[in-house]
């Protein structure tokens, strides 16, 4: 059921409750941006969502976001579109055209595909598109990410991280701007817990290690999980269903 009149009402609920995890953790709730994900939900419902002040907007595949910012064309200037779900490399150019933000890249070699394609398509001076490492802290096999389990302490796949990050970082037309990633499914929001805080940890790891790099965003929390994302740092929560309702 589309729930077009109430949508208003539940970014504001979302919003407050963002500021109230804020507080708990001593955070500035204006440091979290909130993801409105739109993943099969019309345009209408974004034109909605903008309506009520969101700004930014999550999608899961290309050809969604394609059509929707396409019907939303007049708002382009405003509104800023994240991907937030996996990326083929066959795709990269369409991606690096369409997105503000991509936050899936979970492999060198989709970053390299992504910064040549930037590359290409950039007519004046040297345009950068923001990036975020996907971290699979859990190694669920049916989710990407650079596989982490227990971030930075697992020690067999680390080194060869580490390395991959560094040739990420080389790349000139890509801007790493920090992490993200999805925790197992629990219907406990305490259990992501321990995943949350486990990215914030590699996030401050790798800016000691990188300190020219701006590791600004963890990019963490979906609508059953967000306030405790933002109690462990989250600077971008990516939430659906608690503004949208149930996927079409």
């Amino acid at each position: 059921m589309e729930r077009i009149n109430e949508i208003a009402q539940c970014i504001a609920e979302v919003r407050t409750r963002i500021t109230e995890a804020a507080q708990v953790a001593g955070r500035d709730p204006g440091k979290v941006t909130l993801v409105a994900v739109t993943k099969t939900h019309p345009a209408r419902l974004v034109a909605a969502a903008f309506a009520a002040g969101v700004r930014d907007v999550g999608e899961n595949r290309l050809q969604e976001a394609e059509e929707k910012s396409g019907l939303l064309a007049a708002e382009r200037g405003r509104l800023r579109w994240h991907l937030i779900g996996p990326l083929q490399r066959n795709k990269a150019r369409k991606a690096a055209a369409l997105f503000d933000m991509v936050h899936s890249v979970d492999s060198l070699s989709l970053a390299e595909a992504l910064n040549r394609h930037v590359e290409a398509d950039s007519l004046v001076g040297l345009h950068r598109l923001p990036v975020l490492l996907q971290i699979s802290l859990a190694g669920e096999p049916q989710k990407a990410g650079f596989v982490l389990h227990n971030g930075q302490q697992d020690q067999a796949n680390f080194p060869t991280f580490l390395r991959e990050v560094e040739a990420i970082i080389d790349l000139r037309h890509l801007d790493l701007q920090g992490l993200m990633t999805v925790p197992p499914f629990d219907p406990d929001p305490e259990a992501s817990r321990r995943y949350f805080a486990q990215l914030r940890d590699l996030r401050d790891d790798l800016a000691r290690r990188y300190p020219h790099i701006n590791w600004q965003h963890l990019s963490m929390g979906m609508s059953g999980d967000f306030p405790v994302a933002v109690e462990e740092g989250a600077t971008l929560v990516r939430v659906g269903s608690a503004i949208f309702g149930a996927r079409g």
